[in-house]
């Protein structure tokens, strides 16, 4: 409940920002502006981005001929979901992870890299795709989308602002110098709030994946392990297209230190802890 309520207040944030700065570049027609492209933007996001990002990481679809025990591990585990059959999807890469994509529950799709189900026990993996289910049955997918878009939109206000100076409420130029200020602090706020809703996000993907495999246990091992061999394989294509690893059940491009503060996902010390309590 705390990871829910801690998403709408971010949602809220991010929504706020991205009005103001609207409004700093032309008043209040400016923020109706900003609210069209954001809307524009979003549009797309929901209804093709599941089909790119397949596209992208060369994912072949199985079905039970093909990937017979991976697929009824899944079927089982949306049964258990009560969510309908997602597509299934297998990536030929080493580096163990694995994620989940589509616009609603009813047009998902859920892919996992070869490497994972070379790495994994079956114990283990059913705890990995359940937590991607827990992803599907809470939207979370939506949730990604509107707040990648709506920061990637407040970067390209701030940047006008720079370039052609803002308004006030009455029309009036702005100071040249809170342009700038806009334009270097506004997508920095906007990747941050951005950043803790992927986080918290996680969260109730771990909580909601050790609720449908009633092993929590297990997927905690897992993410040990997928973090322990993350280090030492490379995961290609996400390192070529970088704005897809929040998607992954760990991001294989995650810092440590400051820069954990841009992190998509939290420590895997953290979440396993957590999920540990939650076994005992």
């Amino acid at each position: 409940m705390f990871n829910l309520l801690k998403t709408a207040v971010l949602m809220a944030a991010i929504t706020a920002l991205f009005m103001a700065i609207g409004g700093l570049i032309g008043g209040r027609s400016g923020m109706m502006i900003a609210l069209i492209v954001a809307l524009g933007m979003n549009f797309f996001s929901y209804w093709f981005s599941d089909k790119l990002v397949l596209k992208m990481y060369n994912a072949r679809e199985v079905d039970e001929s093909t990937a017979p025990q991976f697929y009824r591990m899944v079927a089982e585990l949306a049964q258990r979901a009560q969510l309908p059959m997602p597509k299934v999807y297998l990536i030929q890469e080493d580096a163990p992870n694995a994620f989940a994509t589509g616009r609603n529950p009813d047009n998902a799709a859920v892919a996992a890299t070869t490497g994972i189900l070379r790495v994994l026990s079956d114990r283990e993996l059913r705890g990995v795709m359940a937590h991607e289910l827990a992803h599907v049955k809470h939207r979370d997918i939506l949730i990604s989308t509107i707040s990648a878009t709506m920061a990637g939109a407040i970067s390209m206000l701030a940047n006008f602002a720079m370039f052609f100076g803002g308004r006030d409420g009455e029309g009036r130029p702005q100071n040249p110098i809170v342009g700038i200020l806009v334009m270097i602090l506004a997508p920095l706020a906007a990747s941050l709030i951005q950043m803790a809703i992927s986080r918290a996000r996680e969260f109730e993907a771990d909580r909601g994946g050790a609720e449908i495999s009633g092993d929590p246990q297990a997927l905690a091992s897992a993410l040990q392990k997928i973090h322990n061999y993350a280090r030492g394989i490379p995961f290609e294509t996400t390192e070529r297209h970088p704005e897809t690893a929040q998607m992954m059940i760990m991001n294989p491009l995650s810092a440590g230190g400051l820069r954990g503060l841009f992190s998509t996902h939290p420590s895997t010390e953290e979440r396993v802890a957590r999920l540990l309590a939650m076994a005992r």
